[in-house]
């Protein structure tokens, strides 16, 4: 199915089957407004990044939780390279970080 995902200032993220019209899964472990959400580029994992200085790697299938990283600073952004093997995410105090999701 065709898949949306959803940032929101209430600290969820939502994905959405688009066919259906219907959110599959409210993902709530954030605890700051999400700005941003990425999906790998498989489609299997979803990043997102919140201004709680999180970045978490989602399951796109089941939407639970695989990885969270603590930065700095709140995530303003979120961007996956074209492997899907690593994430890029920019954060409130100037500071730019890539996660190597290999390890």
């Amino acid at each position: 199915p065709l898949v949306l995902a959803s940032a929101s200032f209430d600290s969820t993220v939502r994905l959405w089957d688009v066919e259906r019209g219907a959110c599959t899964h409210t993902l709530t472990r954030h605890k700051e407004p999400v700005y941003s959400v990425a999906f790998s580029p498989d489609g299997k994992f979803l990043a997102s990044g919140s201004f709680d200085k999180c970045v978490n790697i989602w399951s796109t299938q089941s939407g639970q939780l695989v990885h969270s990283y603590l930065g700095t600073g709140g995530i303003f952004e979120v961007c996956w390279n074209s492997r899907g093997d690593k994430v890029g995410a920019s954060a409130s105090d100037g500071t730019v970080f890539v996660l190597d999701l290999r390890k």
